[in-house]
């Protein structure tokens, strides 16, 4: 076990036989350590298969904070890793690639906001989950894609809001609450790369097809949607509607739920410029391996820690956003 040469690299690269039965042993050591696996939908199918729990960022959180396990396996990315621990601080959180970050997190360094929020007296702020627990700390109540409007429109409309870190959700939130939010300038790499362009193609060749479009995505983008929801209400949408087939603007992993749930409709991922891929992977989310988790869970490593003070800040933006999620139902 060379731990050293690990957290240089951020994950436990023991070698794996190739003939062991990954998904056996990852079970037996599972319930040898009381762990349980989450996994966010837009991990490897593989991943997704094994997990006990899949779900978008608000599902995620809720599981972390109710989960009598006493490890937490995140498949997912860093943020995610960070939310468990701070809403499970007793019990020992693990991330399979501890690299697995997220560039929409990224475009949001704590002191830079800090001061924007200085800035800014008078406003609440409110954060989307895929920020740092630093940023969580100087933000009155986080929120996903998921509750995100029912969360804004919950504070009165004369109410001065920061919204940070994505301008895109920001802006599809003031476009359907008509609020006048102030916005982080933040993004996400995936949904910013969507081509109007191709998904116009995409159309032409599929004209029965519908477009399906998370709120990260531009608003050129959200334009050319039948449905614009969360990862969570795009899989839902995509089971309830009598379409058959759908052109899917968000990461591609989540095609493995909707084609589980969905097996007699054709799902379609929207490519992005670069015109050599034909669908938008998080490379983040691809550090996640099944062998990684194996190693993660044999050797109880990465580990994901947060400085306690900064939790008990963070811890009450994220307790604020489930509270209201509970009540509304979400």
């Amino acid at each position: 076990m060379n731990r050293e040469k690990w957290l240089k690299k951020g994950f436990a690269d023991e070698p794996v036989d190739p003939a062991m039965d990954l998904k056996a042993e990852i079970s037996r050591l599972k319930e040898e350590k009381n762990a349980v696996i989450l996994a966010h939908y837009y991990q490897t199918g593989e991943i997704q298969d094994i997990a006990d729990f899949i779900g978008d960022s608000l599902a995620l959180a809720q599981w972390a904070a109710k989960t009598k396990a006493d490890v937490i396996v995140l498949c997912g990315v860093h943020f995610m890793g960070e939310t468990a621990k701070i809403l499970s601080p007793e019990k020992k959180v693990l991330i399979p690639d501890y690299r697995a970050g997220c560039s929409l997190a990224d475009s949001c360094p704590t002191e830079e906001f800090e001061q924007f929020v200085k800035e800014h007296p008078g406003y609440t702020v409110i954060s989307y989950v895929n920020t740092t627990a630093a940023v969580k700390a100087v933000t009155d109540v986080v929120v996903t894609s998921t509750n995100a409007k029912q969360i804004v429109d919950s504070f009165p409309k004369e109410e001065k809001i920061i919204f940070g870190p994505d301008r895109n959700l920001g802006n599809y939130i003031n476009s359907i609450t008509g609020r006048e939010m102030v916005f982080w300038n933040g993004a996400c790499h995936v949904h910013e790369q969507f081509s109007v362009e191709k998904i116009m193609e995409l159309k032409t060749l599929h004209p029965e097809a519908e477009v399906l479009a998370h709120p990260e995505c531009k608003g050129v983008v959200l334009q050319l949607a039948d449905f614009i929801g969360s990862t969570a209400a795009l899989l839902k949408h995509a089971i309830c509607s009598p379409a058959r087939s759908f052109i899917v603007a968000t990461e591609s992993g989540i095609l493995h739920e909707m084609q589980k749930k969905c097996p007699g409709k054709t799902f379609i991922p929207a490519p992005p410029n670069d015109s050599t891929c034909a669908c938008n992977e998080c490379s983040f989310m691809r550090l996640n391996t099944l062998e990684k988790l194996y190693n993660c869970l044999k050797y109880e490593f990465p580990v994901i820690e947060v400085d306690p003070e900064v939790a008990l800040k963070a811890v009450n933006s994220i307790r604020r956003m489930l509270d209201i999620s509970e009540k509304l139902g979400l």
